[in-house]
């Protein structure tokens, strides 16, 4: 049996050596000459809390003369040590009064250190709980994460974001700050999911940005004024796929700076976009994701769909998908709903013994997104439905990459199916189930943790819900 509190009080003592000047060993010179500052610490903790400092230590050992140990640590920064040395100490790590750039400087300390349990749990702080913060810092994050391999975290995330939701990155505050580097590698991507024209006008606006003596109008501009923005973006014009593009788009949008464009380049896209049989699109999603036709939902995106089925096939967000699929709307609340005594009527009749469904939700006052998936027939006869293979899920107020995902863990309770028409679907026991509201027959709905891998919802209080969509998911050639 583990006592959280004996441990605590453990801490507590640990710390409280950390502050008593009477028995300290070590000395530690923290920072280089333009700031130093001096740390004193105990030589035995030191060496079992962190291999580097244990193989620093074993070379200066104490001497018998009563002089203290001294070491130097003049690549870490001295403003956060004491934070790191807090932790090797007591293993606490107090976060919330520290901006993003302050944690990352300790993110880099403790890489330093050979820290490598504080590494990803710093990581996961920043991720979970300073996603704006990290998107308007995108090119601190960037660079930190891609110069050290241990902060594999990190780049996960920054990758993910280029892909599936560049627009965030576009339209941060810091955007025009961005490298050469890193926008390059922005608009090189693959599986950059946004339209040709909005890359190039993004790296317009950016390309404007490090020239703030230019004109904003481009009809404006002297020969010297084009001369200027084609230097500064001609490392990234070779990236944009012009083909991708319609000939109203080239027309507005791309022949006003045609000066900046290479000869070579401008006269092959004149010939292609005068040649309508020419035209052939270079498409962004590399070859082997297959396409997804557009869903008829209110409540979701494509975005949302192409995620929802990398986990139907118990894939990773980064896994391609190797089977196209079609969501077919199945039933709408707000189309279908009766308004009378039994509000689940229509959604039984229409649902019935149908398999393979999936259920979104829209609640009220909120950009929150939740639903689940049932691989078997929904059976509306008071019972359960057996199967290892449904989910639930939510997206957050934050977006795509705000979800919780969870697996069913009692496959016995996966689903059930209510012949009470008050009752709507419903996964687990109460993991995720949609009632009408006894008084005015508004649909509310329940999330509590039984039967399911995670809490989907961080409240077990009900919620009102605005929409709800059932959809039935087909793989592409395979009859209904």
């Amino acid at each position: 049996m583990t006592d959280n509190k004996l441990l605590s009080k453990l801490s507590e003592n640990l710390i409280e050596i950390l502050h008593d000047e009477e028995y300290y060993d070590v000395t530690i010179e923290v920072g280089n000459d333009s700031y130093v500052k001096i740390f004193r610490a105990h030589m035995v903790i030191l060496s079992y809390r962190s291999s580097y400092l244990r193989r620093i230590l074993s070379t200066n050992k104490k001497k018998n003369d009563g002089i203290l140990t001294n070491i130097k640590l003049s690549n870490v920064s001295p403003e956060f040590f004491h934070v790191i040395l807090r932790y090797i100490y007591g293993g606490t790590l107090s976060l919330e009064n520290y901006d993003i750039s302050e944690i990352v400087k300790i993110l880099i300390a403790a890489n330093e250190l050979n820290l490598q349990e504080l590494i990803p749990y710093l990581e996961s702080y920043l991720i979970e709980n300073k996603k704006n913060y990290l998107v308007n810092n995108f090119n601190l994050i960037y660079r930190t994460s891609h110069e050290n391999e241990s902060f594999s975290k990190l780049q996960k995330y920054c990758n993910d974001l280029i892909s599936n939701e560049p627009n965030k990155i576009f339209n941060s505050l810091n955007f025009s700050s961005i490298p050469e580097k890193i926008l390059v590698t922005i608009i090189q991507n693959n599986n950059l999911k946004m339209g040709e024209i909005q890359i190039w006008e993004h790296m317009i606006k950016w390309g404007l940005a490090q020239n703030p003596e230019l004109p904003s109008d481009p009809t404006k501009f002297s020969k010297g004024d084009f001369n200027s923005l084609k230097n500064t973006l001609q490392n990234c014009i070779p990236y944009i796929r012009f083909h991708n593009l319609d000939s109203k788009e080239f027309l507005k949008k791309v022949l006003p700076y045609k000066k900046i464009l290479p000869k070579e380049l401008y006269k092959d896209l004149l010939d292609y976009f005068l040649d309508n049989d020419s035209k052939k699109s270079v498409p962004r999603i590399v070859e082997g994701d297959k396409e997804i036709k557009d869903i008829d939902s209110n409540i979701i995106t494509n975005k949302h769909v192409e995620i929802i089925l990398k986990w139907i096939n118990r894939l990773e967000i980064t896994d391609k998908m190797t089977t196209s699929y079609e969501c077919k709307l199945l039933y709408r609340d707000s189309r279908d709903g009766l308004s009378g005594t039994y509000r689940f009527d229509r959604f039984c009749e229409i649902c019935k013994n149908i398999s393979c469904t999936l259920l979104v939700i829209k609640m009220k006052h909120s950009n929150e997104i939740i639903g689940g998936y049932n691989p078997i027939e929904w059976k509306f006869n008071d019972s359960y439905g057996v199967t290892k293979d449904s989910f639930i899920f939510s997206f957050g107020e934050d977006g795509i990459e705000d979800h919780i995902l969870s697996y069913v863990k009692n496959e016995t309770k996966a689903v059930y199916g209510s012949f009470f028409t008050n009752f709507g679907p419903s996964f687990g026991d109460k993991d995720l189930c949609l009632k009408k509201n006894s008084y005015n027959n508004e649909l509310k709905v329940i999330c509590k943790k039984n039967d399911y891998e995670k809490h989907i919802r961080d409240t077990n209080n009900s919620c009102f819900i605005k929409e709800f969509e059932v959809f039935h998911v087909v793989a592409k050639g395979i009859s209904d």
